[in-house]
C-alpha cells in the first residue's frame, strides 16, 4: 500500500443541492475544519471531508469518508434532533475503557490478526489507525454493527447513532496522530520503563502515555511470542513503588490478556495440535502454569508467571477461552466419540485443579454440560453404536454415561437403553441356547452392575435393572440353572458353596434372581449336619501343616455370607449345626 495520501472537501448547498469539490489538502486537520468553517459561515447546508489513499499495487484511490455535517444529510424527526446520542461512548476517552476495547477486539478481530496487533496497540498507533482507516469497509462495518446493535435498545435512527460515532472515532483518531506528531509517545529500551512509570505516576494520562510507549515498543517484535517475551521483560523490571508498579504491571497485563484472547495469537503461542482436543489440553497446561518442554521463551516466560499468579488479567483470559471453547460446535476429536469422551475426561481432570478465583466451578460444569449435550443426539449416538451388538450397544451407551455431566443429558441418553432392551435382537441374543448359559448370564449381570452405578435417575435406573433381571429370571427357568443344581446327589454344603460361588461372581443380577439364589443358599444352609459338614470339608481343603480353626472359617463363612446379600444375623440364625 502507497503512502499517498490526500483529503478532498465536499460541500452542498440547498436542500436538494448535489456535493461539488471545494478543496484538496494533504493535511487531515486542515481538511476538518475548513469543511467546519464552512457550515460555520452558511455558505454550505452540508459537507463532507473524504480521504482518498493510493493503492500502487493496483493504481487505484481507496476512498474513505471520514467527515460529515450538514442540516439536510439524514431525515430526522424534530423532535429527535436533540435526542441524546444512543452510543456506548461519549468521549475519546472512553474508547480506552476495558468494555470499549474488548467491544472493538471483536469486532476488528480479523484486522488484528493480519496485523499481528492488540487492540491496545492499535488505538495508540498513528501509522496502524491511518492503515484501519485506508481499509474502508473494515473500519465502517464496524460502525455500522455497533449502530444497528445499540440502535435495537433504542429510539434513536442508525444513521444518527453513526454519524455520532464516526464524529467520536475521527476525534480519537486525531488526538493519537496529533500526539504522535509531538512525539508523546517514547520509545524506551526496556529497563527505561521502569523510570517512565515513575516520570508518569500521578498524571491523568499516565496510562495513554505509557500504553502508547508500549505499542512503538512492540512494533520491532517479529512474532507473537516475541512480543510476549517483550512485554514480561518490561514487567520482570518494574519498579518497585506501588503507583508506578501497577501502572506497568496493569498495562502489561491487559496487552496479555489481549493477546491471549485473540485465536491467531493463541495458534502461534502454543503450536499447532491435530485436533481441538491437543490444543484445549495445551491450554489448560498453559493455564495451569505447566510448559512444555519444546516451549519458546515467550511462552516458558508466561507460563511462569501464570505458575506464580502474577499475571490475573491474562490468566482470566485464558480461562475464559478454554470456557468458550467447551462451549463450542467443534468436536474435540472429530474422528471418535470414544476419543472425544476419553479426551473430555482427561481434561476435566486437569482442570478442576484450576477452579478458583479465575475460573469459577459454575462456569466449567455449565461447559462440560453444553458439551456433553451434542454428544447424546441421536446423530452423534447413532453412529457410534449402529454397528455394535445388542449388548455392545448397551454398554457403550454406558461408556457415554460414565464421561457426560447434566442430569438432562443423562436423562436423554437413558431414553436409548429400554428400546434397545425390548428389541428381539436383544432377547434373542441372550437366549441363544448355543452360548453358555453362565457366560450369557454373567454378561447381562455385568451389564445390570454397570446400569445400577449409573448417574441415570432413580425411576429409570431401577426400570432398567428391573428388565435386565426379568430377563435373567427367563434365561434361568430355560436352562434349569438352579433345578440342575438342586438335583445333584451332592451335600447340602457343595450346593451351598455352588449357589455362593454364583452369587459372588458376578453371574446373577440383582433382583428375583439373586433373591431366589439366597433362598436356596439358606435353605441349604438350614438343614441338618450343616455346620459340620462345612468344617469337615474346609479341614479337608486346607493346606498341608495348617492347623483347622473353626472360628476362621465360621468368620470366612460369614464373610462370603455377606458378599452373595445374606446378613451375618440371617446367616447364623440359618445355620443347621
Amino acid at each position: 500500500m502507497g503512502r499517498e495520501i490526500h483529503y478532498e472537501v465536499f460541500r452542498r448547498v440547498g436542500a436538494k443541492g448535489g456535493w461539488t469539490m471545494h478543496e484538496v489538502t494533504s493535511t487531515r486537520e486542515l481538511a476538518i475544519t475548513m469543511a467546519q468553517e464552512l457550515m460555520a459561515s452558511e455558505k454550505a447546508t452540508g459537507v463532507k471531508v473524504v480521504k482518498e489513499t493510493y493503492n500502487d499495487d493496483t493504481g487505484d484511490y481507496l476512498t474513505l469518508k471520514i467527515f460529515e455535517e450538514g442540516h439536510n444529510q439524514m431525515k430526522v424527526e424534530p423532535a429527535q434532533e436533540d435526542a441524546p446520542h444512543a452510543i456506548p461512548c461519549f468521549k475519546p476517552d472512553d474508547l480506552y475503557s476495558y468494555h470499549a476495547r474488548a467491544t472493538m477486539s471483536r469486532l476488528l478481530g480479523d484486522y488484528l490478526a493480519r496485523n499481528r496487533i492488540t487492540i491496545t496497540e492499535l488505538i495508540h498507533r498513528a501509522d496502524m489507525l491511518e492503515r484501519l482507516e485506508a481499509t474502508g469497509t473494515v473500519y465502517q462495518h464496524a460502525i455500522q454493527k455497533i449502530a444497528v446493535a445499540q440502535a435495537s435498545s433504542t429510539t434513536t435512527p442508525v444513521q444518527q447513532i453513526v454519524k455520532s460515532l464516526n464524529e467520536l472515532s475521527t476525534q480519537a483518531f486525531n488526538r493519537v496522530y496529533r500526539d504522535q506528531r509531538k512525539g508523546l509517545f517514547p520509545n524506551p529500551h526496556p529497563e527505561q520503563f521502569a523510570e517512565l512509570a515513575r516520570t508518569l505516576s500521578g498524571k491523568g494520562d499516565a496510562a495513554y502515555i505509557f500504553n502508547g510507549a508500549l505499542a512503538q515498543h512492540l512494533k520491532e517484535a517479529q512474532g507473537w511470542d516475541q512480543k510476549v517475551l517483550m512485554l514480561i521483560t518490561i514487567m520482570s523490571s518494574a519498579p518497585t513503588e506501588d503507583l508506578p508498579r501497577k501502572l506497568v504491571l496493569s498495562s502489561v497485563d491487559a496487552i496479555l490478556a489481549e493477546i491471549l484472547g485473540g485465536s491467531a495469537a493463541l495458534h502461534e503461542l502454543i503450536g499447532k495440535s491435530e485436533n481441538l482436543a491437543g490444543a484445549l489440553s495445551k491450554l489448560v497446561a498453559l493455564f495451569l502454569g505447566k510448559a512444555p518442554e519444546d516451549a519458546k521463551d515467550g511462552l516458558a516466560a508466561l507460563t511462569q508467571n501464570f505458575a506464580t499468579d502474577s499475571l490475573p488479567e491474562a490468566r482470566t483470559a485464558v480461562a475464559n477461552r478454554i470456557v468458550a471453547e467447551f462451549k463450542s460446535n467443534k468436536r474435540l476429536c472429530p474422528e471418535s466419540i470414544v476419543d472425544e469422551l476419553k479426551a473430555l475426561r482427561s481434561i476435566a481432570n486437569r482442570i478442576v485443579m484450576g477452579v478458583g478465583k479465575y475460573l469459577s466451578h459454575e462456569d466449567l460444569v455449565a461447559a462440560f454440560t453444553l458439551r456433553s449435550k451434542r454428544l447424546v443426539t441421536q446423530e452423534s449416538l447413532g453412529s457410534y453404536i449402529i454397528e455394535a451388538g445388542p449388548d455392545e450397544k448397551i454398554e457403550r451407551i454406558l461408556f457415554v454415561e460414565d464421561n457426560i455431566i447434566g442430569v438432562e443429558n443423562k436423562r436423554q441418553l437413558a431414553s436409548y437403553v429400554m428400546p434397545i432392551l425390548t428389541s428381539a435382537q436383544f432377547d434373542s441374543h441372550f437366549q441363544n441356547p448355543k452360548l453358555p448359559l453362565l457366560s450369557r448370564l454373567q454378561r447381562l449381570a455385568q451389564l445390570q452392575a454397570r446400569v445400577r452405578r449409573s448417574g441415570f435417575v432413580d425411576v429409570t435406573r431401577e426400570e432398567i435393572s428391573g428388565k435386565m433381571d426379568a430377563l435373567a429370571v427367563t434365561m434361568e427357568a430355560r436352562g434349569k440353572l438352579f433345578e440342575s443344581i438342586a438335583a445333584r446327589t451332592t451335600s447340602p454344603v457343595e450346593k451351598a458353596q455352588t449357589l455362593l460361588r454364583l452369587a459372588t461372581g458376578g453371574v446373577l443380577t440383582e433382583g428375583v434372581l439373586s433373591a431366589r439364589a439366597r433362598e436356596m443358599i439358606l435353605g441349604y444352609l438350614s438343614q441338618p449336619g450343616f455346620l459340620s459338614g462345612y468344617i469337615a470339608a474346609q479341614t479337608k481343603e486346607a493346606k498341608a501343616g495348617e492347623t483347622p480353626n473353626s472360628e476362621k472359617m465360621m468368620a470366612e463363612l460369614m464373610e462370603t455370607l455377606g458378599k452373595a446379600g445374606i446378613t451375618p444375623e440371617t446367616g447364623l440364625k440359618s445355620i443347621a449345626a
